[in-house]
């Protein structure tokens, strides 16, 4: 499951600037410094993404970037995303062979992506999908792109999550809650 990371801001550096004397060019003190070099350290479970032109080898094991481009052609990305379990997603082409003739249980998250609460509950309906591999089928949908299926069983406030068995809805849970509410409810119906 991937974890919230805090945000990190990196100042940047700051040169003097040079004193003009007698024998400096004036165009010299104009001209800003070219290359402003930052040292990233090296952090366990990020994965910084850079393209070749911004790059600048230098001894030693860190990799300097210019802070001109930092923010043009790099980013860093957590790879925990890469690993996390991926709820699948029911569209109202599917919905009736996927959710309503399944034999096992399920528990289906309504949501959408403009939802700040849905976003919240994602990574715990994925910790439920995989906790519960083989017992309950857990499936998203997108209430922006299937609204006859909110509808259909009313969804009126997301994220709403819908636990089926044998076709029929048994239980709903509105808001983002916490992971033992929704481990309660489907409790019940394993």
């Amino acid at each position: 499951m991937a974890t919230l990371l805090e945000s990190l801001t990196v100042p940047a550096p700051t040169f003097p600037k040079p004193k003009p004397t007698t024998t400096t060019p004036l165009s010299a003190l104009a001209s800003p410094v070219h290359r402003r070099s930052l040292r990233l350290p090296h952090v366990k479970g990020l994965k910084l993404s850079v393209n070749s032109s911004t790059l600048n080898r230098s001894p030693g094991s860190f990799l300097t970037l210019t802070s001109s481009r930092l923010s043009r052609g790099a980013r860093i990305v957590c790879e925990a995303q890469e690993t996390a379990v991926e709820v699948a997603a029911v569209t109202d082409a599917t919905w009736k062979s996927v959710v309503l003739e399944s034999e096992s249980p399920m528990l289906v998250e309504f949501w959408a992506p403009w939802c700040g609460p849905c976003r919240m509950i994602h990574p715990v309906i994925d910790e439920l999908a995989a906790q519960y591999t083989g017992k309950l089928k857990c499936y998203k949908v997108n209430t922006d792109d299937c609204p006859s299926i909110a509808t259909q069983y009313g969804v009126r406030s997301i994220p709403t999550v819908i636990i089926f068995k044998d076709g029929e809805k048994k239980e709903a849970i509105i808001g983002a809650v916490p992971k033992t509410s929704l481990t309660t409810s489907i409790e019940k119906f394993l």
